[in-house]
């Protein structure tokens, strides 16, 4: 049995835990059907998994390994699901200059941007809301920072979309 099997066993758990990892996901940004699929995937791996060390728990180096590949695929899981970047994100984002043209310029990039003017502790600030892929984050807060260095931006994940512009192109 040796390495190979307790290699065999973290491989399955890696397997099984990315699946677990991305499946709840995928459920809580609404992708039920994907993770119903997903699921099915899943639950095999980790009956398969769960058959190797049950049937050889007379060796501690056997759960080990079953824990040690539960670990690396909750790690595994979270960057695949990073990698896929599913859903959207709304970034605000507020500067302390009025005379910015940061708006019409994300415009130019593609991004539907709503701004207005809001009172800050120190005065007037520009707000600006953003709706974009979460794959096109990282592009808009490089976009932001390097023509607004000081902005304060804030993101989170809407959970429902309704109405405006960019409901339309998602469609």
């Amino acid at each position: 049995m040796g390495f190979t099997f307790i290699g065999i066993i973290i491989g399955i758990n890696i397997l099984y835990v990315s699946f677990f990892t991305l499946r709840m996901l995928m459920v809580i940004k609404g992708y039920r059907l994907l993770a119903s699929l997903l699921a099915m995937v899943e639950v095999f791996v980790y009956l398969k998994g769960l058959e190797l060390v049950l049937d050889n728990l007379d060796n501690p180096i056997n759960l080990a390994a079953y824990c040690i590949g539960w670990g690396m695929g909750v790690f595994v899981g979270s960057k695949i699901e990073e990698y896929l970047a599913l859903g959207y994100v709304t970034v605000q984002v507020v500067v302390d200059s009025l005379e910015m043209e940061l708006p019409g310029k994300l415009r130019e990039h593609g991004f539907g941007v709503t701004s207005w003017v809001a009172e800050g502790r120190d005065g007037p600030r520009l707000m600006m809301q953003v709706l974009t892929k979460r794959s096109n984050e990282q592009k808009l807060w490089k976009l932001v920072t390097s023509m607004a260095p000081k902005a304060f931006i804030v993101s989170f994940e809407p959970k429902n979309l309704k109405g405006g512009f960019w409901v339309k192109r998602l469609r």
